[in-house]
């Protein structure tokens, strides 16, 4: 089932104090942005934070261990975004804690990608 723009307004609303977030039609599910910064994924009405070494701890900390998965060719793939405890989601403060955390790993991944190349 593809994520609800209703769904996805109501999370867009809880992240509001965070800045800017928008949000961007992805594959049947969607990107949640802060600036150029994909941080979150919502699918199934379902919300994902984007995950790396040093937040990692947070997820651990709560038992969330549920990545983002999607067969690739009967290849099963994991995405670096895990499911965000429901619990959250009747706690903004601790929910800003993560997405903020979230914000933070994946300007360390944009961080190590090389620059494209303009074609000219």
């Amino acid at each position: 089932m593809p994520a609800s723009h209703g769904h996805a307004a109501f999370l867009i609303e809880q992240l509001h104090p965070l800045g800017p977030v928008t949000t961007r039609r992805m594959f049947g599910a969607i990107g949640v942005f802060r600036g150029d910064l994909m941080f979150g994924l919502i699918s199934d009405d379902t919300l994902y934070f984007r995950v790396d070494d040093l937040n990692r701890a947070l997820f651990d900390q709560e038992g969330a261990s549920d990545p983002l998965r999607y067969d690739r060719m009967g290849r099963i793939v994991d995405l670096p975004f895990w499911r965000v405890p429901d619990r959250l989601l009747d706690e903004p403060d601790d929910l800003l804690i993560w997405a903020r955390a979230a914000v933070s790993a994946a300007g360390r991944v944009a961080a190590k990608r090389k620059p494209r190349r303009r074609k000219v």
